[in-house]
């Protein structure tokens, strides 16, 4: 029988902490949520590896590394409000909601959707309202957010997500730049984003973030 507690250990010893992730609420989260149901049972063997994982349809799970580090980066407070875009099969949204008040998640992808609730009701993440919509739409039903956290890459970012950002809000996400992206953290500042580099990852570019491309004749 696979010890998933023990390579849930590993993986923060070796792919969280010497990525300089040292805030001990992240470094909990990671020690506590169970990653590996949340992933497809197919790929479990593959859940505490440090790679993305495949979900289907171009959706990937970020590693472990990526994700600690976003979350890192971007500063979640416990009376936080956080919008999460891409929530897949629900693990990003089960750490964010030990860091933060309540996370609204977004999920288009009905399979996906259904996956993330009876994962997140498995973990009791019951601060975590799953929202069902276009992930470039955001929610805006339930805002403005104190941050905004993208589980993807992105090409563009849709003026409609930064409008969901309170003043003085963050916003994370990862850029698209040829084989590596780039990791930025966003603050809105009279109504403006400022970004700000935070590190390189990669990741597939979530749908509706992709840039509008020109036809040559």
């Amino acid at each position: 029988m696979t010890d998933f507690a023990a390579r849930r250990t590993m993986m923060v010893d070796t792919q969280v902490r010497p990525s300089d992730v040292t805030k001990f609420p992240i470094i909990d989260a990671m020690l506590s949520v169970p990653r590996e149901v949340f992933v497809p049972r197919a790929r479990q063997d593959a859940a505490y590896l440090g790679d993305n994982i495949d979900l289907g349809k171009g959706r990937v799970m970020l590693e472990p590394r990526t994700l600690a580090k976003m979350l890192d980066a971007v500063d979640i407070k416990s009376n936080d409000l956080v919008l999460n875009l891409g929530a897949g099969t629900g693990y990003s949204s089960a750490i964010i909601a030990r860091l933060a008040e309540a996370v609204i998640a977004v999920e288009e992808d009905d399979s996906l959707r259904a996956d993330a609730q009876s994962a997140l009701s498995d973990v009791s993440a019951d601060n975590v309202i799953l929202h069902e919509g276009a992930l470039a739409d955001g929610a805006p039903e339930h805002g403005p957010y104190d941050v905004i956290v993208i589980q993807g890459a992105v090409e563009t970012l849709p003026e409609g997500i930064s409008a969901q950002l309170k003043e003085g809000g963050r916003i994370v996400a990862l850029f698209a730049e040829g084989r590596l992206g780039t990791v930025r953290v966003g603050y809105c500042i009279d109504g403006a984003i400022s970004w700000r580099f935070a590190f390189n990852a990669g990741a597939p570019v979530l749908p509706g973030f992709q840039a509008e491309r020109a036809f040559a004749l």
